[in-house]
């Protein structure tokens, strides 16, 4: 039998995960998560042979907990089950050692027969997914963002001054301006806009 956690901030989506899983007779759903501290919490706790994790969550994101859980529980294999595939999300997930990225719109047999490689200690991609990490390896983009300042532009990109992202994010103005200036000489531009609109164009937003 193998374990399964299921980690996202909807209640609706891990009521249809579970649906899906515990209709196979190999696969047992064990607990559920909301949240990335939660998962962190549970896997330590129930020790499941996988775990399908949400990349974005309030309370905690899913790269974080997918670190975490594999430096604390290692028999546990992480896969990404997300409606993002930005390069930045996954290359987050697969520094973070998740063993597979999927997107929500995979099909159940797809995502069944994930679960099980993954338990087997193989590695599952959404074939989008491979081929970004392809056009990565062979093309790389450049000095890649920092999570925070990733934030950060994000941020920016939702019109938010730097006083604003500063209390958003908890953090000085100045050290917002920090931030943004090492964005500026990553990506090679001189103001917000280019950062954001080049950020945007690496598929890093």
């Amino acid at each position: 039998m193998i374990t399964v956690l299921l980690v996202d901030d909807h209640p609706v989506v891990r009521d249809g995960l579970r649906g899906m899983l515990d209709a196979e007779p190999d696969l047992e759903v064990v607990g559920e998560a909301g949240s990335g501290p939660e998962a962190v919490v549970l896997a330590r706790a129930l020790r499941p042979d996988v775990v399908l994790m949400d990349l974005r969550m309030p309370g905690g994101d899913g790269a974080t907990a997918t670190g975490r859980i594999r430096a604390e529980v290692r028999t546990a294999h992480v896969v990404v089950l997300t409606t993002y595939d930005t390069d930045a999300d996954i290359l987050r997930a697969v520094d973070a050692g998740a063993a597979g990225y999927l997107l929500k719109d995979a099909s159940r047999a797809e995502l069944t027969a994930a679960v099980r490689a993954a338990s087997r200690g193989e590695t599952v991609l959404a074939p989008s997914v491979a081929g970004r990490l392809v056009r990565q390896v062979r093309h790389p983009a450049g000095p890649s963002l920092s999570a925070r300042e990733l934030e950060v532009l994000t941020l920016v990109g939702q019109g938010l001054t730097n006083g604003e992202i500063g209390k958003r994010l908890h953090i000085s103005e100045a050290t917002v301006k920090t931030h943004l200036l090492r964005t500026f000489t990553k990506l090679d531009v001189s103001d917000r806009t280019a950062a954001v609109t080049t950020a945007m164009a690496r598929g890093l937003l």
